[in-house]
């Protein structure tokens, strides 16, 4: 008799028909608000580089939002595999500075550029592996600093929010 294995995490990519990029990214900020998910990755990121403290929030709510970056790391690495050749780019009409957020004019016109960007240099493990350590970090005290790079995957994860949020914006225009 063969047996059968049922796999319950869902892996993006594998299976049956999975759900697209863009509904991954819509239930992402359907449970997430952006300036709430912005501020608790900067809270995350400063308490893991400060020695000897930690956060003081309830650690399920920090293990929380890390499956929840998860999924929308891989959301928008399937975004930017489903539209390689897809381009977005909208006239910029004049927007405030803050409205721009950490992204470029360019940026801001094509929010795919964001994804692509990111995902050229740094793959989905990467991404997890620095969310992981930020984690790690900032909920325990320790007496040395995490041993890689970890402002860039910051401001790529940092701009990837701020792009995900204009493209599920446009799309509801």
């Amino acid at each position: 008799m063969k047996k059968t294995r049922t796999d319950f995490q869902s892996r993006p990519g594998k299976g049956s028909k999975k759900h697209c990029g863009l509904q991954l990214m819509e239930t992402f900020f359907q449970l997430n608000d952006l300036s709430a998910s912005k501020e608790r990755l900067n809270t995350i990121m400063n308490y893991a580089v400060k020695r000897n403290s930690w956060i003081k929030e309830d650690p399920s709510v920090i293990l929380h939002f890390h499956q929840a970056m998860r999924s929308f790391i891989h959301a928008g690495y399937l975004i930017a595999l489903k539209e390689k050749k897809r381009a977005v780019n909208t006239p910029l009409e004049e927007v405030s500075p803050l409205a721009l957020g950490l992204l470029s004019e360019k940026e801001y016109r094509n929010p795919l550029l964001v994804f692509k960007k990111a995902f050229r240099e740094y793959s989905t493990k990467e991404f997890d592996y620095f969310m992981t350590g930020i984690i790690h970090f900032s909920l325990r005290v320790y007496g040395h600093l995490p041993e890689r790079n970890i402002v860039s995957p910051y401001i790529h994860l940092t701009k990837m929010l701020d792009a995900a949020h204009l493209i599920l914006e446009r799309k509801a225009r």
